[in-house]
Formats: structure tokens, C-alpha cells, sequence
């Protein structure tokens, strides 16, 4: 065993992955103390399998990862790999494939440690008897360090006797040993125990006698039991089966009772698609509605502004009937003025008539002054109380008359500015119903997008169901795959296990013939029972037992007319051309009757194995020998590799068909997203027209109802000031007719003054009296 290169990474103070090359020759590391040198021959020491800690100067096996310093953290793992040059083929058999081997040891903190050895995951002990098979160890004396020598010599018989075995070669057979022995004992024990154990069972075998009699009782018991079971679980399912009648009968019901509920359903959408259908008519009835309440709503307010307003002329005329109350008033107080004057006057009157009654004879000549006194005074009163109550009444007519004038003209500057505000209001109606924008394009843009939104519910649900189309072939693609690979696995498997069965057998010095024989399927029997052992022989010329080529001479006899020699069957090495020449294949019931045919040295073979030498020696077929098995398991072999590229090819194509699938689903997916996607935009962009379809709507609706409020506020305005108009012009035209000064009133001031005059005469004529 020659070792050519050492990798440490994060073992103890080689941090970084460090190779090792040993070349030819002598190969010496060389440093002052500390650098590391002993730390390479603990690695060589650790790979080969050491397990205490303690001889690798460790506090336990995790201190041999890396534990950090100042510049560099700690390591959670550490691995050392040997390469070990195998090209003279001296390592053990189960390893011995490869020219190099390439040992490896990896721990993990608190985790342990794994073994490789080319890659493949062995045990400890493996590793250790692969290195004791070749004189060498973790512990051996082939490893000399520190203090060995003096170990050597003071060692004890036993250690002394380990140095010569591994300077024999032989402690792989001594650990080996020393395994079989420990199952030896191991064995010895477990002896005992099934010694032990079967004195138990000897004393439990009364308590058994008794449990069977017991337990023939129970099966006895247990027959009546299962008897009443029967017969009450057979009463049992007669209830049950009334209760499925009962059941059905109820199902049945319940079909029916759910026809009923189906058909009232479907009534019930049948009117509800009839009240949908009705819903339009409804919805303009509505409009309709709303516009009257609309009209109404500014009719009632026109209502309420012309009650603001009577109310108010209801106010002017309180006062004006209080202004008149006091009027009268006043009239009352001058009429009761007038009363008091006048009697008053009749008072003097009366006196004056009996002073002139007294004095006749004095006033003889005043008594005509005094009559025309007193007539001009009665004509001058008379014509000044007529005077007063025409006064009075042009007066009233005239206030009234201007009260009317003023009313009316106040009543056409609330029209004029009701109309200027109806026709302002009308401008800004129509400037918005303008921007409202036209309701048979919203319409048809709704309608469009529900056409749209049509389009992408049917193709999302298309995608859908395409994406289902894809997901049930990926399933049904994948169920074939899994059965293919499985199939290849297994025929992996199997093809690995005959390759090590028969290669395993093989892996000599010299390889056997055998390994260069291939034979038609169904002759392996045949061949294992005609050439035996000698199969395993190699053609290698320094073997000592070997297979030369020698030459078919005139000499050699020819096998007997009629049998088909078992070289037609079998590709060989020419070694064996001579030997497969000599030997025949016949029928097993023909095989006795020929056999006094046969030359020297020739035999014949059945199919079965069954064999007859020229001699006079015959074999029956028995079990296959090893060289049979070997044959078979290699034409096995082949048939498992040529199935074994048909399932791979077969395996292929399934995966290739699976990720189609794979992809078609993947496009179905993302198809039916994008589709989802458009339906959903669609679906917020017909909603969105259908609302400013209805907003639209709606606005037009009540845009049209307070056009018509307007329009009929408007008409009523208009017939209310003409009206107002012509009040105002018949008031004007009846203040134009009476006169811009009252002449009653110089007549009245006439009349005091007469009334006055005659009262002086009156006076005067008294006195003169």
C-alpha cells in the first residue's frame, strides 16, 4: 500500500484545504516546533480510524475541527482524505475495482463522524481491517512518533506480539480473529439463554396443557356465542333492511318534495325574470314619477312663496285697517266734535228764537237779516257736511287706489326678478345637461362591454377548462413516469446485484474464463454441468493452473451423426474451442441410448444439466453449479441491461411527456390568469359603464324634471305678471282720473269761511238785539 497524497481541511490548525503530495522516494515536512508537523501523522492516524481522542492530544473528538484564532472564525467541520495507489491490485476484494483508493474521514460538531471510501459511505471497521489486511493501522507499529521506540521496548508480551503480527501481515486475520471470537461468545451466551429459556418453557408447558383445554372450552363457548351473534346480527339486518325500506320510502318523499321545491323554484325564476322584464317599464314610470314630484315639489315651493306673500299683504291690510280704525276714529271724534257744535248751536238757536221771540217788536227790522242769517248759516252747514263726507272719500279712494299702485308695482319686481332667476336657473340646466353627455352612446358602450365581458367569461372559462385538460394529462402523464423510473430503478438494482454477484467472484489475480464466455439462453445448464469447475480456471500463462491453446487435429474424434456439438451455442476464448468441440447436446431421454457412441474423451449434455462421458460415467441434473449461476446470471445480466435501455429510453420519453405536460400546464395556468384577468377587467369596465349608464340616467331624469318644474314656474310667472301688469295699469288709469287737486277742499275752506261770516252776523245782529 502506497500512500500518494494527504488533503486536510479544518483539521486542527490547517484551516484551509491543504494538500500533501508524496512523491517517490523520501518526502520529509520540516519546521520549528508548533507549526504542525504532528498534527499531520494524528490525520494519517484519524482517517485510518483512531477513536480516542486522547492519543490525538484532543479534550474530546470535535477539538480536532479547526476552533478559530483572532482573525478567523471556528470551523463546524473538518474532513482528511487519503489517496492510496491500488495499481497492483492488492486491496481487498469488496474495494479493489479502481487503481486508486481514496479514503476519507469528515465529523461535524456533535454529529460524529462518516467514513467514504471512493465515495461510498463505509463503516469504521471497515476502514480499520482494510488497513490491518495491509500491515498498517492507526495504532501500528509502522507509525512511529514521539516515545514509540521506548513504547516497543518496554511493551508488553501481548503489544510485542501485535508488532509481529502486523511485521507478518496478518492482524487483519487476527482482528478478524478476534471478531469471530467475540461472536463465538456472543453465541456461547445466547446458548445458554435458549438453555435457560427452554427450562421456562418446560415449566410453562402444564400452564399451556391447561390454557388449550381452557381454550377448547372458549372455542366451544365461543361457537354458541357466534351462534346467538348470527342470529341476532340476522335479526339486526331485518330491522335494518325495514329501516332501508323506511328510508327509500323517505328518499323518495324527499325526491319528490324536492321536484316540487324545483318546480316552485323555477316558477319562482320565471316571475322573477317577468318582474325583470317589467323592471324598465317601472324604472320610466319611476322617472316619470319623480319628474311630477319634482314639478310639485316647485310647485308647492311657488305655493309657499306666494303665501310668504299673501301673508305679507295680509299684514300690509292689518294696517291699513288699523290706519282706518283710527281714521274713523278721528271721523268719530269730528263727527262728536260736530254733534256738540251743533247742539251747541241749537242751543243759541233756541235762545236766540226766544230772545227774538222776546225782542220781535225790537228786532222788527233785524229779523229779516237774522232769517237770511240763519239760512245762509243752514245752506252754508248743509253744503259743508257734503263738503266733508266728499272730502273724506276721495281721500280714502285715493290712498287706496295708491296702496294699489304701490302693491302692484312691488308684485311686478318680484315677478321680474322670479322670472330673471327661472331664466337664469334655465341657462344652468341647460349648460349641465349639456356636459351630461348622450345616453344612447353610454348605452352603447354598455352594451358593448357586456358583449366584451361575454367574450371573456367564455374564454376564461375556457382557460379553465383547458387548464383542467392540462392538469388531468400532467396527472396522467406523471402515474406512467413514476412506474417507469420504478421499473428502471428495479432493473438498476437487480442489473448492480447480479454485476456484484458476478464480478465479486471474479476479482482475482488471474480472471477466470469464464468471464470471456457468453452462452445462448437456455444452455447455461448445460455448460455449468459439461465444464464444471474448470470454468473458473484463467488462460493467464503465469497462473499455475491455467487454460493453453491447443490446436483441433485430424485425430480428434467427431461426435456421433446427428448431435449438435455445444460450441454452436457458446461464444468462447479459442482456449476452450478443442473442449466445446468434444462435447454434444442431446434430449435427456436420449442421452443413455447414445452414450455407447461416444469416442474417447467426448461427452454429451441435456438442457437439464444431465451429463454422459464416453467413459461411462453419468451425472443426473442436479442443482446448477456455480459456473451455471455465473452463466445465467449473466446472460440475466444482459437481458436486464438491454431492458434496461429500453425502460430508460421508455422512461425518457414518459418525462419528455410529462414535461410537456409540465409546460402545457404552465401555459394553461397563465393562459387562464390572463383570461381571469380580462374578465375581471371587463367586468369592472362593463360595471363601470353601467354605473355612468345609470348615473347618466339618472341625472337626465331629474334634469328633465326641473326643465319642466323651470318651464312651468316660468308659464305661472308669466300669467301672474301680466296679470299684476294689467292690476297696476287699471290702478294707475283710476288714480289718472281723479283730479291732481281735490276742489271740495277750497269749497270746504269757502263754506268755514261763510259759516264763519254768518255766525258773526249772527253775532252782530244778537248784539245789535
Amino acid at each position: 500500500m502506497k500512500l500518494t497524497r494527504l488533503r486536510l481541511h479544518g483539521f486542527k490548525s490547517f484551516v484551509e484545504p491543504t494538500d500533501f503530495v508524496i512523491e517517490p522516494g523520501l518526502t520529509g515536512v520540516v519546521g520549528p516546533n508548533g507549526c504542525g508537523k504532528s498534527n499531520l501523522v494524528e490525520a494519517l492516524r484519524w482517517a485510518m480510524g483512531e477513536t480516542s481522542h486522547k492519543s490525538l492530544r484532543a479534550a474530546d473528538m470535535d477539538a480536532v475541527i479547526f476552533a478559530g484564532s483572532g482573525n478567523r472564525p471556528a470551523r463546524n467541520h473538518a474532513e482528511v482524505v487519503m489517496t492510496i495507489d491500488n495499481t497492483e491490485r492488492t486491496a481487498p476484494a469488496a474495494v479493489n475495482d479502481s487503481q486508486s483508493l481514496e479514503i476519507s474521514r469528515r465529523i461535524e460538531r456533535e454529529a460524529g463522524s462518516v467514513y467514504r471510501i471512493n465515495g461510498r459511505d463505509v463503516r469504521a471497521r471497515d476502514v480499520q481491517l482494510l488497513f490491518a489486511d495491509a500491515a498498517t493501522g492507526a495504532r501500528s507499529p509502522a507509525l512511529v512518533h514521539q516515545g514509540k521506540i521506548g513504547e516497543i521496548i518496554q511493551a508488553k508480551p501481548e503489544q510485542r506480539r501485535r508488532v509481529l503480527e502486523d511485521a507478518a501481515g496478518v492482524a487483519g486475520l487476527h482482528a478478524r480473529r478476534h471478531e469471530a471470537e467475540l461472536r463465538l461468545k456472543a453465541a456461547e451466551t445466547n446458548l445458554t439463554r435458549v438453555e435457560d429459556v427452554i427450562a421456562q418453557l418446560a415449566g410453562q408447558i402444564d400452564g399451556l396443557k391447561k390454557q388449550a383445554r381452557q381454550a377448547i372450552r372458549y372455542r366451544e363457548v365461543a361457537a354458541k356465542v357466534r351462534k346467538a351473534e348470527a342470529l341476532l346480527f340476522h335479526l339486526r339486518w331485518i330491522e335494518a333492511q325495514a329501516g332501508v325500506s323506511e328510508t327509500t320510502h323517505i328518499h323518495d318523499l324527499a325526491v319528490r318534495e324536492m321536484a316540487e321545491r324545483t318546480r316552485e323554484q323555477a316558477e319562482a325564476a320565471r316571475i322573477q325574470a317577468v318582474r325583470a322584464s317589467e323592471l324598465p317599464a317601472l324604472r320610466e314610470a319611476e322617472a316619470r314619477a319623480a319628474a311630477g314630484l319634482q314639478r310639485l315639489t316647485n310647485a308647492r315651493e311657488m305655493l309657499d312663496r306666494e303665501e310668504a306673500r299673501a301673508q305679507e299683504r295680509v299684514a300690509e291690510l292689518d294696517r291699513r285697517l288699523t290706519q282706518f280704525s283710527a281714521d274713523i276714529t278721528r271721523e268719530q271724534q269730528q263727527t262728536a266734535d260736530a254733534d256738540a257744535a251743533l247742539l251747541r248751536l241749537d242751543t243759541e238757536d233756541a235762545e236766540l228764537k226766544e230772545e227774538i221771540k222776546s225782542r220781535v217788536e225790537k228786532r222788527s227790522g233785524v229779523d229779516e237779516r237774522v232769517s237770511e242769517a240763519e239760512t245762509t248759516l243752514t245752506a252754508a252747514e248743509r253744503l259743508f257736511g257734503e263738503l266733508t263726507t266728499a272730502l273724506a272719500d276721495l281721500t280714502a279712494k285715493r290712498n287706496q287706489l295708491e296702496g294699489n299702485v304701490r302693491t302692484h308695482r312691488d308684485r311686478l319686481a318680484r315677478l321680474d326678478q322670479d322670472l330673471a332667476n327661472v331664466e337664469r336657473d334655465e341657462q344652468k340646466h341647460a349648460q349641465e345637461t349639456s356636459a351630461l353627455g348622450d345616453l344612447a352612446a353610454l348605452a352603447s358602450v354598455m352594451e358593448a362591454g357586456q358583449q366584451h365581458l361575454a367574450a371573456s367569461e367564455s374564454a376564461a372559462q375556457t382557460s379553465e377548462a383547458g387548464h383542467a385538460a392540462a392538469r388531468a394529462k400532467l396527472e396522467a402523464s406523471r402515474a406512467p413516469l413514476n412506474e417507469a423510473d420504478k421499473r428502471v430503478q428495479r432493473l438498476e438494482t437487480e442489473a448492480r446485484t447480479i454485476s456484484k454477484l458476478v464480478n465479486g467472484e471474479t476479482k482475482n489475480l488471474w480472471p477466470p474464463i469464464i468471464d470471456g464466455v457468453t452462452v445462448a439462453k437456455g444452455f447455461e445448464k448445460a455448460i455449468g454441468a459439461a465444464l464444471g469447475d474448470d470454468l473458473d480456471a484463467p488462460v493467464d500463462p503465469s497462473a499455475p493452473m491455467r487454460w493453453t491453446h491447443a490446436e483441433a487435429t485430424e485425430g480428434d474424434p467427431a461426435l456421433p451423426e446427428g448431435i449438435e456439438a455445444l460450441a454452436a451455442h457458446v461464444q468462447a476464448p479459442v482456449e476452450l474451442k478443442r473442449r466445446l468441440a468434444q462435447i454434444g447436446v442431446v434430449a435427456r431421454e436420449r442421452g443413455a441410448e447414445l452414450v455407447s457412441q461416444l469416442k474417447t474423451g467426448q461427452r454429451l449434455v441435456s438442457l437439464e444439466g444431465d451429463v454422459w462421458r464416453w467413459d461411462g460415467f453419468v451425472a443426473a441434473a442436479h442443482a446448477p453449479t456455480g459456473a451455471a449461476r455465473r452463466l445465467a446470471e449473466r446472460a440475466r445480466l444482459v437481458d436486464i441491461e438491454n431492458d434496461l435501455e429500453q425502460a430508460r429510453i421508455d422512461a425518457a420519453a414518459k418525462r419528455q411527456t410529462l414535461e410537456t405536460a409540465e409546460a402545457e400546464l404552465k401555459a394553461a395556468a397563465a393562459a387562464e390568469s390572463s383570461a381571469r384577468e380580462a374578465w375581471r377587467t371587463a367586468q369592472r369596465e362593463t360595471d363601470a359603464a353601467r354605473e355612468r349608464h345609470a348615473a347618466t340616467e339618472r341625472e337626465i331624469n331629474r334634469h328633465a324634471a326641473r326643465k319642466s318644474a323651470l318651464t312651468e314656474a316660468r308659464t305661472r310667472l308669466a300669467a301672474d305678471r301680466s296679470e299684476a301688469q294689467g292690476a297696476h295699469e287699471s290702478a294707475n288709469a283710476a288714480l289718472a282720473e281723479l283730479p291732481p287737486s281735490l276742489p271740495t277742499e277750497t269749497k270746504l275752506a269757502e263754506v268755514k269761511t261763510g259759516i264763519d261770516g254768518c255766525r258773526r252776523i249772527a253775532a252782530q245782529v244778537r248784539a245789535e238785539a
